[in-house]
């Protein structure tokens, strides 16, 4: 970080008036860009609101300056956390809420020394619309794999970009011509509603299943270069049902909703792969739509396959979560009833997941 973007001032005075903490530190921050501070500070020093109460401190903003008075731990995160911000805006990036919350979760995993965060180096993934850099240590060390792993298991709960960074290094790896195609794949696991009740041919009735692949793509490129591509079978996104008996070689293979496959469609899936390819299969062990009874693929595969050389999993939790931030505390909440219940984890469809009692 240059020193003329950013100084700091008073490193290490104690105030504890300041912060009504038994322990606290006050810190202040000089810019030396005023045009820039309006889009760091956000609409009405939005961003700086969000950081006082996630963080449970105060910032006060006098002109180019910011003090941030708090617990000495937290002040330190804040401070990351805007260099961060600082470095992008510098460089021309935008920064809204989803940056700020991906600043203090990264400055947060630096300070824990999180092992799943690779310091030295993070990685982005490069797409021809613009990087995509993590907004979590997990994704971080998540990304690091897919550059890397020939097979990477990304495993954890909603919300975490487990099948949207998946997406993305796919289709970095096929616009930069490290692979031919790419296919997408979802077992059609029929949830409350029978596939032969549903309008329409067959493409129809499993559209629905593949909608957030889709979305995931037309994220990464234009529609009509979806569509061009698609056609040219440089995309394929198609159920579990349709990859056997083929090979997959010199393509880029996602298995989306990995733990709705039986432990047979699982080791199927598993064993197309093919020269020059790659495979990221992703899931939530806790979400299970399989019937009463019936293990799942998911689980019995991270068991067997632990270990083996050449194949990396990436486990997020709920903290990792990088939605709307109420969808952590919701996923916290349903983790704390299964923790409580075990019949309620039988009835959502979480047999063959206790035998451990880890349900990982």
């Amino acid at each position: 970080m240059s020193t003329t973007a950013l100084a700091f001032r008073a490193g290490d005075a104690r105030n504890r008036a300041a912060a009504d903490l038994p322990s606290s530190r006050s810190v202040t921050l000089q810019f030396d860009d005023n045009q820039l501070l309006p889009l760091l500070y956000g609409e009405h020093d939005r961003n700086l609101a969000r950081m006082e109460m996630r963080l449970g401190i105060r910032i006060a903003s006098r002109g180019n300056r910011l003090t941030i008075s708090g617990a000495p731990e937290r002040t330190e995160v804040a401070e990351a956390a805007l260099a961060d911000l600082w470095r992008r805006l510098q460089k021309g990036e935008h920064v809204g809420s989803a940056e700020v919350e991906a600043a203090m979760r990264m400055a947060e995993g630096v300070q824990e020394a999180d092992p799943r965060l690779p310091l030295q180096d993070i990685p982005a993934i490069r797409t021809r619309k613009g990087a995509i850099a993590p907004r979590s240590p997990a994704q971080a060390a998540y990304m690091d794999m897919l550059a890397r792993a020939e097979m990477v298991f990304g495993i954890g709960p909603a919300g975490t970009g487990k099948t949207y960074l998946a997406v993305a290094q796919g289709v970095a790896l096929l616009q930069a011509g490290r692979v031919d195609r790419i296919v997408l794949s979802r077992p059609a696991v029929e949830a409350g509603e029978r596939l032969g009740f549903l309008p329409g041919d067959m493409k129809e009735k499993v559209d629905p299943y593949l909608r957030p692949l889709y979305d995931a793509l037309h994220d990464m490129m234009p529609a009509e270069q979806v569509a061009r591509r698609m056609a040219a079978g440089e995309i394929e996104v198609a159920p579990l049902a349709f990859m056997r008996g083929r090979t997959l070689a010199h393509c880029y293979a996602i298995l989306d909703e990995a733990q709705n496959t039986t432990p047979a469609q699982m080791k199927m899936f598993l064993t197309r792969m093919g020269e020059g390819s790659r495979m990221v299969v992703t899931g939530d062990p806790t979400q299970v739509d399989l019937p009463p009874g019936q293990a799942s693929g998911l689980h019995e595969a991270l068991s067997i396959l632990d270990g083996v050389e050449g194949i990396a999993v990436a486990r997020f939790a709920e903290r990792d979560v990088v939605r709307h931030p109420l969808v952590a505390r919701i996923v916290a909440a349903y983790g704390r009833a299964d923790a409580a219940s075990p019949r309620s984890r039988e009835g959502r469809g979480r047999a063959g997941m206790e035998k451990d009692g880890t349900g990982k």
